[in-house]
């Protein structure tokens, strides 16, 4: 009888060994999701503030670069105006192109571009 009380004591406490254990990996697993999100928010963070400043860099190259060539096409068409006008109607059809293939280029790239991010 008492060895039976022994054995029913033993699997008493490896029990409890046990629950502890799996108390302190389920604490573990969520210490480690915790780091995994916020590795991902970190890197995703990191990258939009990347391409913010990228793109504001490149506005202003474009921007002035734009100048400089409606500025240079008013010289050799001997309008400045009408520098400026070549200038935007050669902006007009990069964008009446880009709206007709933004289904078949744009979003696309864009999807898998984001899908890259979030899964690197």
């Amino acid at each position: 009888m008492e060895e039976q009380k022994a054995k029913t004591e033993e699997v008493k406490e490896e029990a409890k060994d046990f629950v502890n254990h799996i108390g302190d990996f389920l604490e573990t697993y969520y210490q480690l999701l915790t780091v995994r999100l916020a590795k991902t928010v970190v890197d995703i963070t990191s990258s939009l503030i990347n391409s913010i400043i990228l793109a504001l860099l490149g506005f202003l190259f474009l921007s002035f670069v734009s100048l400089g060539v409606a500025w240079w096409l008013g010289n050799v068409v001997g309008n400045r105006t009408g520098g400026f006008f070549i200038t935007a109607g050669i902006y007009l059809v990069i964008i009446v192109v880009l709206i007709a293939m933004r289904k078949k280029l744009i979003f696309p790239f864009l999807r898998n571009f984001l899908t890259r991010k979030i899964y690197e």
